[in-house]
């Protein structure tokens, strides 16, 4: 699998160009903002965007859903618990004193143990509360995407509206803590870790 990472907008969130090396079909996780350099990495790889899928619809994470769908005429992907969100970016982006544009709304609704085809990959999700209502994980073989669920020794943040901590940490030992230690996570923002790593030494949620 390629996979490029992007820090992008202010806040520094991450994005990532998940693609096919066979078949040079790739998913855009997580357009955030920057669309332009979005579309930049999905091209230095000659690849075609297969699908935009969003971890949770918090601003930050969903900001450049508008002008990459545009670009690419990709199906884009979210959880029903989390679509309300896309309709209010430029307003949540507005309360940090940052502009954005609101999102279309999705192709299609994902649920736990959905399957989404990215020529040979296939992206399982797993629903994963807490964060948001509707955040979700994305685990093809031993890569998995978290959104903001979980951080190199840390966890997302439960207190913004609908977060709840209980159910956050739930989600990180029922759902990821399951998976095999060798699996490297791919963070909403900041540096990759492992499942391993964070079973050991995360000081938030022990295994």
């Amino acid at each position: 699998m390629i996979v490029e990472k992007l820090e992008v907008g202010p806040i520094m969130a991450n994005c990532f160009v998940a693609g096919c090396e066979k078949t040079k079909k790739c998913a855009v996780i997580d357009p955030g903002d920057e669309d332009k350099r979005i579309l930049a990495a999905v091209a230095k790889y000659g690849l075609e965007v297969a699908v935009i899928i969003n971890t949770h619809g918090h601003f930050d994470h969903v900001g450049a859903n508008a002008p990459v769908k545009k670009a690419t005429g990709a199906p884009l992907m979210i959880h029903a618990l989390d679509e309300p969100w896309l309709s209010f970016v430029a307003e949540s982006a507005s309360r940090w004193g940052l502009s954005g544009e609101d999102s279309p709304k999705p192709d299609r609704l994902i649920a736990h143990d959905d399957t989404i085809a990215v020529g040979n990959l296939t992206f399982t999700v797993i629903h994963t509360p807490g964060h948001t209502p509707g955040g979700v994980s994305l685990l093809c073989g031993n890569h998995l995407f978290v959104g903001d669920t979980l951080f190199r020794g840390s966890i997302g943040r439960t207190d913004l509206p609908k977060g709840d901590h209980d159910t956050l940490l739930a989600s990180i030992r029922e759902r990821l803590y399951v998976l095999p230690d060798e699996v490297v996570v791919y963070t909403g923002h900041g540096p990759e870790t492992t499942i391993g790593r964070e079973k050991r030494s995360n000081p938030f949620v022990k295994a």
